[in-house]
């Protein structure tokens, strides 16, 4: 019997490298505009060493990469034709480093700066 923490990482890894295949699929031309459009959004978060929500919140840090990331992960690879998908797994798989979304990176620090920015407006006296 396999133990959950292998379980776990193996899970993990897997959706890992459908974050990479969905940012392989994001960029390839026979994919429809709006399911990429979705890929490279979900991608991107995917890919971002900066979250939305820091880990450092109890609970709500690591409720967006156990279950939000996953499921939106899961519903995009459900709009990519499974033969078109199965291509960019392989791929995914070829790749030995996956790409960092420095993009997204940005948004985030922007959205975070944004906020903290509004608080200060909104709270100073």
């Amino acid at each position: 019997m396999m133990k959950i923490g292998a379980r776990l990482r193996d899970w993990a890894r897997a959706v890992r490298k459908d974050a990479v295949a969905l940012y392989i699929a994001a960029r390839d031309p026979r994919v429809p505009w709006h399911v990429k459009a979705a890929a490279m959004a979900i991608a991107a978060y995917a890919l971002s060493p900066v979250d939305l929500i820091p880990d450092f919140i109890p609970v709500l840090g690591y409720l967006d990469e156990v279950i939000i990331l996953p499921m939106a992960i899961a519903l995009v690879i459900r709009m990519i034709p499974d033969p078109l998908m199965a291509e960019f797994r392989d791929e995914a798989q070829r790749r030995s480093e996956r790409p960092v979304s420095r993009w997204a990176a940005a948004a985030i620090a922007a959205l975070w700066i944004a906020a903290a920015g509004f608080l200060l407006w909104a709270l100073w006296p």
